[in-house]
């Protein structure tokens, strides 16, 4: 039996150092076996992946990656956290967003959120929202000493913001006790409607609450309208430091100092499933932002106030459970990346009114985090990896040159009016699509591992939300559009589009093709049928006729597609399949079928064909 030295806990001295260098040339090993002859800085670019805004990934970091010196939380450039404590006392604020018109409903809904973890409410008032006139009703058995609220108005603003002062001097509530964010936020309005707002109205509200509100903040700086038009993560940030810039002018022409304008500013930023992203985001925002304050005469005022939203654009509205997951990664990157405030959005929001359960989970998952995996207890427990750091100061630099080209156009809103902000996302979003439709950027549920069968989730609408300006997209549309045609289709004939799977050979030979082009053609509402299990030549046309498929596509190895393929490929044609497919490399018994299915195919472009050529309407 060997004896281990007492020597503490050097689990690893007695082994040697390894080098990057003799790493690389394990990487290589497994590269070469794969058929990739690279070498050395190749075969790591070979695991490397591609981001957007120029970013990439890499497979290993390490210290010769290291970013500059990210500083201590509370203190410049903020990158740890705006606050020396961080969430470290009392994690996050929990914020619920209330979704309706009705202020009944709403008030009911908000108590339900605040007894049960909720620690902040999020109001959307006026269009798709609740009226200016019935706030007092959807507050009502609110403490608003207690519950901190944000005001989301567009061009009710003002007359929102009045009411709430009104309901705090009417409720007994010190200006001193109360916190609220008013949520004046003229160029996010017009971002969302195309509709141009006097920032007067902004500058007025931020004046009034320096003076007499020190806990009231008067604008958000709301990047989701760029987000939810498919701007990547560095033109999310870009965009919000040129609004924050024009407010800063703004407020500061109209007399206030730079430190008591850093302070009238709240920005929201979405949280996305990516994780390593998200909490690059968050920390690189606070950056941002704080060289701004840097550049305007008030670093110690820089520390960025953030709330942070579940993102809308990854949430589908097929298999809405899987949303959340999504909502669940998202949350605890917002809050490992040291977001303020998080809004857990619930996973039915794309559906109408998300109901009672959605939003228990909702707010639950913060309360889980925090409470239960104890997210907060470490600040920046992201701090010092070598990946993290890396990311956050590589997303900075791309976000500061993309604000840069906004303030060479003259300024965020000459940008939005010339059409420059909506070509340069939907540029963005184009190539992203592109990745999406390609399955390059699985969704779970849509894209990959469709569930056909699936009962709809029904729910009451929503208030149609403020539109106008720039598109809101989301992920899963190009899919969402083709399962829209099956489901007309279902109801109109009683049963979906199918494709016959001809599987050759045993199981081990076409259980992979096949599970990946049943898996492809459920994406677009196709129901495969693969019956019998295995077919040949002389048994192929009465299996298809049986199955009443119109397309067929074969699935099997490249051995048996040499031996078999182009036979039962001419036997299906023979009997009426159209087209014919081959799951595998095109160009494999090229004479004999019409087209090919195969990893990094365009399924949006295939699915929309084959049900073009079904006769299925769009």
């Amino acid at each position: 039996m060997t004896v281990l030295p007492d020597d503490g806990l050097s689990l690893a001295a007695e082994f040697p150092d390894a080098t990057h260098e003799q790493w690389q040339r394990l990487v290589e090993g497994v590269l070469r076996k794969a058929g990739k002859e690279v070498s050395g800085e190749a075969a790591e670019e070979a695991l490397s992946t591609t981001l957007q805004d120029g970013l990439g990934t890499r497979p290993l970091y390490t210290a010769r990656d290291a970013a500059p010196e990210a500083g201590l939380p509370g203190f410049a450039p903020f990158v740890r956290g705006g606050r020396a404590e961080g969430g470290a006392t009392n994690g996050w604020d929990v914020r619920q967003r209330l979704v309706g018109d009705d202020p009944v409903r709403l008030s009911e809904a908000a108590l339900a959120d605040l007894e049960n973890g909720v620690t902040s409410l999020w109001l959307p008032v006026g269009r798709g929202g609740v009226p200016v006139a019935g706030m007092a009703r959807a507050l009502e058995g609110v403490y608003l000493d207690l519950a901190p609220l944000v005001l989301d108005a567009g061009a009710d603003t003002a007359a929102a913001a009045a009411e709430l002062l009104r309901l705090y001097r009417e409720a007994g509530v010190s200006p001193a006790a109360a916190r609220a964010v008013l949520g004046a936020d003229p160029l996010g309005h017009e971002a969302r409607t195309g509709e141009a707002l006097d920032p007067a109205d902004a500058v007025a509200l931020a004046r009034e609450c320096a003076a007499h509100w020190p806990g009231v903040r008067a604008l958000a700086v709301d990047a989701l309208p760029y987000h939810e038009a498919g701007g990547s993560a560095a033109e999310e940030l870009g965009l919000s430091l040129a609004t924050g810039v024009a407010y800063l002018r703004e407020l500061t022409g109209a007399g206030l100092g730079v430190a008591e304008a850093l302070g009238q500013l709240e920005f929201r930023y979405a949280a996305t499933a990516d994780q390593f992203l998200t909490i690059a985001k968050f920390r690189a925002a606070r950056r941002l932002w704080a060289r701004v304050a840097e550049a305007s005469g008030q670093p110690a005022a820089g520390a960025q106030r953030q709330h942070a939203v579940t993102s809308p654009v990854m949430m589908t509205r097929r298999d809405p459970w899987v949303n959340m997951l999504r909502t669940t990664v998202a949350t605890l990157a917002a809050g490992v990346g040291g977001a303020d405030a998080v809004t857990v959005l619930p996973f039915d929001q794309d559906l109408g009114l998300p109901d009672a359960f959605a939003r228990r989970v909702a707010r639950n998952t913060s309360t889980i985090l925090l409470e239960e995996s104890h997210l907060a207890r470490v600040i920046d427990p992201a701090g010092g990896s070598w990946y993290v750091e890396r990311l956050t100061d590589e997303l900075a630099h791309a976000a500061w040159a993309f604000f840069q080209e906004i303030e060479r156009t003259g300024g965020l809103a000459d940008a939005l009016r010339s059409g420059w902000v909506a070509d340069r996302l939907a540029a963005t979003w184009e190539a992203r699509s592109q990745k999406l439709a390609k399955r390059r950027e699985p969704i779970t549920g849509v894209s990959e591992f469709p569930f056909l069968a699936e009962k709809p989730v029904v729910r009451p609408p929503a208030p149609e939300a403020p539109s106008g300006g720039l598109p809101r997209v989301r992920r899963d549309d190009a899919f969402e559009a083709l399962r829209a045609r099956s489901d007309a289709h279902l109801a109109l004939t009683g049963s979906r589009p199918k494709v016959f799977l001809a599987a050759l050979g045993p199981a081990a030979a076409h259980t992979a093709r096949a599970s990946f082009a049943g898996n492809l053609f459920q994406a677009g509402g196709i129901e495969p049928v693969h019956d019998p299990v295995s077919v040949d030549a002389s048994s192929v046309a009465d299996a298809y006729a049986a199955s009443g498929a119109g397309p067929a596509c074969l699935v099997s190895s490249d051995a048996l597609y040499e031996e078999q393929g182009a036979a039962v490929a001419e036997a299906l044609r023979a009997a009426g399949a159209d087209p014919v497919f081959l799951a595998g490399k095109p160009g494999t018994c090229a004479d004999a079928v019409d087209a090919y299915v195969f990893a990094g195919c365009d399924a949006v472009a295939v699915l929309s064909s084959v049900l073009d050529r079904m006769g299925v309407a769009r």
